[in-house]
């Protein structure tokens, strides 16, 4: 199937693309598995941090058990057209230990601030090992922007802009 109008963006572009989604969007779907208890997907309001993927849930939840058993987990940002999906492994940070800055940024973004709250939280982080971002069928080829932490075809430190379709 093809989708009419749609031309493919070179790497720089999905990349381009990919940084400002995770600036701007709100929601991000996480799926984690558990040995015994098998996969669960949740949304969570999310806060990139340049590097990183930074969500917070309730410290008793299914998500936090699962991470703590199995830290690998799929994160998906809601768009079936424009899909970026990441993968990396979680680390979770109880609500009175995570960095200051991360907790500060968090509450920023949302105007919620879940070490306020009366119950226990954990904030979860993600640096993703690999991140695919296509938008239909066109795009399928090319789809990983990020292999092993590092951005694919980004330049070395003073190097400029990768080549075209790098």
């Amino acid at each position: 199937m093809r989708i009419m109008g749609t031309e493919p963006r070179r790497t720089p572009e999905r990349r381009r693309d990919t940084l400002q989604r995770l600036d701007t969007e709100r929601d991000v779907w996480v799926s984690t598995a558990h040995p015994e208890h098998g996969p669960h997907q949740v949304p969570l309001w999310f806060r990139w941090d340049g590097r990183a993927v930074w969500m917070c849930t309730g410290a008793a939840s299914v998500t936090v058990r699962n991470i703590r058993a199995e830290p690998r987990v799929r994160l998906a940002l809601p768009d079936t057209f424009d899909v970026v999906l990441l993968q990396g492994e979680a680390e979770c940070f109880p609500d009175d230990r995570v960095p200051p800055d991360a907790a500060e940024a968090f509450a920023g973004k949302f105007g919620w601030d879940p070490r306020a709250e009366e119950g226990p939280f954990v904030y979860v982080r993600v640096v993703p090992r690999t991140l695919r971002a296509w938008r239909g069928e066109p795009e399928l080829r090319g789809r990983v922007v990020m292999r092993d932490g590092t951005w694919v075809g980004h330049p070395r430190p003073g190097e400029g802009d990768p080549p075209a379709g790098g």
